[in-house]
């Protein structure tokens, strides 16, 4: 008895240590996720404004908690399924962005209180949308209380390798090797987790973490719910590749290796789709957070603009890549309108509400519906299919499901042939209604418009809809007969007067 008691609790260890599994990190692919910067998003309630300075970019501008919640409803419509808060916790004067933190365990009283919170979150989740917080790990701020006690003396590092990096000139390291911190920042964790019942952590500038102590945050997470969502952004791109593949429980990393590629092609007008795939395979075919922008880059609308593009075809073209390749999309507040922004201040404006382009919206719509609908956009293999010129063929299969995507970006009409389809089936597009069938020598050529794009599913074919042809034919006959009596009546009279 003994024996199976000490098994028993052998085995209990070995799951709870457990690294997160292939099926658990493939969770995150399942997400649409919305980056948002909460003081520049939407002000829900008007009544704060002491450190409000609409004229100095560097200020607060008034964005809170309930102004997402007032929001909910724009998400579901969209499709978001995730949406990622910039830092929330107290934060030193000026400190918009959330980095200059003076207290872990408080919400900014700028953006509201942990009631606001606990809202937002079960209002969220009452529409099936998730809430995820960037949780700052690696720096306090200059001012925080704990510099001053002496009791705390090496809780700090004495210098800040980053203080030149974005916002964290005002800040000092934390001494990740210290187990009073490490359990101090473990107990931050879980008071998050415990108070407002969130869904995960988007761990800021973890290549600049403590190695050994960001895998013992993330593993003490990870036992506790193994589904909770373990996200990672780094200041540095060339730090993606392999700093952070040790640490097994993190379930994607914002990909900065693919973000340049998807911009620059994506922005020019017949430059060849193909390219961003090469970028993909020569990285490894990692599956990392997809983003077009973010708040510490230029607007992808504003890169467009320059090279003469139509934002609103332009963005369709990149969401129906963004949506539809390898690893998880993530849009950056206001994509969706969509705003330009250049230098920061100018991509930390207020989302403009009143300058959406519904028609945008609407496609924004079809794709993540079309992204949920079919899992082989979210989990199946991805090859290239073909390409001529600017315009590529992508296919993903999953579990006997094959989908293919075809992007034109080219400045006129193209056509590929694609393989592997039965001559009994078809080819039906999910966007633009069109159909592919096999032609006479026995080939499925998918040709595109200049600027397009369209997604393929195979079906039987059914050849010609007779139920619909049989109708529209009968009315055009009668039709063209009633044109016929009309005239030969009109010759009649004509001739007996």
């Amino acid at each position: 008895m003994k024996r199976i008691a000490v098994l028993l609790v052998a085995v209990i260890f070995v799951i709870i240590a457990s690294p997160v599994s292939a099926e658990e990190k493939e969770m995150v692919n399942d997400e649409i996720f919305y980056n948002i910067l909460v003081d520049r998003f939407n002000n829900g309630e008007q009544s704060r404004q002491a450190q409000i300075d609409l004229d100095d970019p560097r200020a607060y501008h008034g964005g809170d908690l309930q102004g997402i919640i007032d929001k909910l409803s724009h998400f579901e419509e969209l499709g978001y399924t995730t949406l990622i808060l910039s830092p929330i916790m107290d934060n030193a004067p000026d400190g918009y962005h959330g980095y200059w933190v003076e207290n872990f365990r408080k919400v900014n009283p700028q953006y509201g209180t942990i009631e606001d919170l606990k809202k937002l979150v079960e209002k969220a989740h009452n529409r099936d949308i998730k809430v995820v917080l960037e949780f700052v790990t690696n720096y306090v701020s200059n001012t925080h209380p704990m510099l001053d006690n002496p009791n705390k003396s090496d809780w700090v590092n004495k210098t800040n390798p980053e203080a030149s990096q974005q916002w964290l000139d005002q800040t000092k390291r934390l001494n990740q090797t210290n187990p009073e911190v490490q359990t101090f920042l473990e107990e931050t964790a879980d008071f998050w987790i415990e108070e407002a019942n969130i869904d995960g952590y988007l761990f800021h500038a973890a290549d600049k973490a403590n190695k050994d102590f960001l895998q013992q945050l993330s593993t003490h997470i990870n036992k506790q719910d193994p589904s909770f969502f373990q996200l990672a952004s780094i200041l540095e791109p060339a730090n993606y590749d392999g700093w952070l593949s040790d640490i097994e429980t993190l379930d994607a990393v914002e990909d900065h290796t693919l973000q340049p590629s998807m911009v620059e092609t994506l922005a020019d007008p017949g430059a060849p789709v193909e390219a961003i795939y090469d970028t993909w395979t020569e990285n490894g075919k990692k599956q990392g957070l997809n983003y077009l922008d973010s708040k510490q880059t230029e607007r992808f609308t504003t890169k467009l603009l320059k090279n003469g593009r139509n934002p609103l075809t332009t963005w369709k073209l990149a969401l129906t890549y963004l949506y539809t390749a390898p690893g998880a999309p993530m849009i950056w507040q206001g994509s969706e309108i969509p705003m330009g922004g250049e230098s920061l201040s100018d991509n930390h404006r207020f989302v403009q509400w009143n300058s959406a382009d519904d028609d945008l919206k609407k496609f924004a719509d079809r794709i993540a519906a079309l992204r949920s609908e079919f899992p082989a956009l979210q989990h199946g293999d991805y090859e290239l299919a073909g390409s001529d010129g600017s315009m590529s063929v992508f296919k993903r299969s999953f579990e006997g499901e094959t989908v293919f995507i075809a992007i034109n970006n080219d400045t006129h009409s193209r056509s590929i042939i694609v393989d592997d389809i039965s001559n009994d089936k078809q080819l039906k597009g999910l966007l633009g209604d069109n159909l592919v069938r096999e032609n006479d020598n026995g080939k499925f050529r998918i040709g595109l418009a200049r600027e397009t794009a369209e997604v393929y599913v195979i079906q039987n074919d059914t050849g010609l809809n007779w139920l619909l042809i049989v109708p529209i034919a009968g009315i055009f006959i009668i039709f063209i007969a009633g044109i016929f009596y009309i005239n030969r009546k009109n010759k009649k009279q004509e001739a007996d007067a």
